[in-house]
């Protein structure tokens, strides 16, 4: 089962692969994770990302290309696994689409305005570091223990939104894959359990291939 979880930030996209991986036994495989295991290690390929990061440049998309397909080959990805923040653009997807099979691609969908409201509604108590929201608070204050909440800066409207804009999956991605046939989008707007009974119907229909 080699599933591509595609998604904007604060969709729940993580955590539905999470899920994914921990029912059927995948590894989940995020260019994140990837980049720090490879600086890290000091590989050739580590070497490499780490010399663009310093510079605080993007890394070029044939390097993330060699690092994602080195990640594939490990005997782990034998029977599957679910890609988390890649592809991110087309020429990406076209080099995935040539060294692997991909089974589905699952667009995890909320809208901006709901991402924003999530993301931006998120608040750290200051007593004791409880991660929390503006929806769970009581009387304006930590649930857990009646501190006092603040604000990270990277979860201000201003930088959500932008974040937002600066991450959009482009729309020739989706097209590549639903030509290819494997496009599915599922709604996240319910709660991550309800969303999983979503993603895993289309899952189910995989495994009984």
């Amino acid at each position: 089962m080699k599933i591509v979880l595609l998604g904007p930030p604060g969709s729940g996209k993580g955590t539905q692969a999470n899920i994914i991986c921990e029912k059927y036994n995948l590894p989940h495989i995020s260019t994140g994770d990837i980049f720090r295991y490879n600086i890290k290690n000091e590989t050739e390929l580590g070497k490499k990302v780490k010399s663009y990061i310093d510079l605080g440049s993007l890394v070029p998309d044939e390097v993330t290309i060699d690092i994602v397909k080195d990640r594939l080959e490990n005997a782990d990805c034998e029977k599957g696994f679910v890609l988390d923040g890649f592809p991110r653009n087309l020429a990406q997807a076209k080099a995935l689409s040539s060294f692997v099979t991909i089974d589905k691609a699952i667009m995890i969908d909320l809208s901006d305005e709901e991402i924003i409201r999530r993301l931006s509604g998120r608040r750290m108590c200051a007593s004791c570091g409880n991660p929390t929201h503006v929806d769970w608070l009581v009387d304006g204050k930590c649930e857990k223990c009646g501190g006092e909440v603040m604000t990270r800066d990277d979860d201000k409207e201003e930088v959500v939104r932008a974040r937002l804009e600066k991450q959009k999956l482009p729309q020739e991605v989706i097209d590549f894959y639903v030509n290819m046939g494997t496009f599915k989008k599922v709604e996240a707007t319910d709660t991550k359990e309800k969303t999983f009974e979503k993603v895993d119907k289309i899952l189910k229909g995989i495994s009984k291939k």
